[in-house]
């Protein structure tokens, strides 16, 4: 493992990384811990920024062109937007619970969990990170098919409580 594939990396790809990173641990504290406290509230604002920063940095991040400088991995920042803005909306507007608790844990596994386990594929920026400049296949699939696994199952427990809820 060595960190020097990011920080020989562009500006914007180290404030994406570091801030997707952050969000990662922090989102971990803030949406599995006691809810409604003062530290969640605080906690959970600072996640905010960093999923709005971990976005905004990612229209910037142009690798990849498909469709003019964008590719369909900038989808992940649109619904990032737009997730943020009904979770918010729930707790803040409608104060409904347990909408913001299911916006907000499903923006943590879709944008953070599964885009991020996708930034380990060989050739990303994260795979010589992580394995090395000649890691193959083998240590990405070792990381990306448990997060897969381990994403679908939170998923359906999060659909489940939804649906008692309802």
């Amino acid at each position: 493992m060595s960190l020097s594939p990011l920080l020989q990396s562009s500006l914007v790809i180290q404030i994406h990384a570091f801030a997707a990173i952050a969000a990662t641990l922090l989102g971990a504290l803030v949406l599995w811990r006691r809810k409604g406290t003062a530290l969640h509230k605080a906690m959970g604002r600072v996640w905010v920024v960093l999923m709005l920063v971990t976005a905004t940095s990612a229209l910037f991040i142009n690798d990849i062109r498909l469709i003019g400088p964008f590719s369909p991995i900038h989808l992940f920042s649109l619904f990032t937007y737009y997730t943020l803005l009904v979770g918010l909306k729930a707790i803040i507007v409608e104060r409904n619970l347990a909408r913001h608790r299911a916006e907000m844990q499903g923006l943590y596994i879709g944008a953070l969990i599964l885009a991020g386990a996708f930034t380990f594929l060989p050739g990303r920026r994260m795979h010589e990170v992580l394995f090395g400049p000649d890691a193959g296949w083998t240590q990405s699939l070792l990381v990306i098919v448990p997060v897969l696994a381990v994403s679908g199952l939170a998923w359906l427990r999060m659909r489940r409580r939804a649906q008692r809820a309802a």
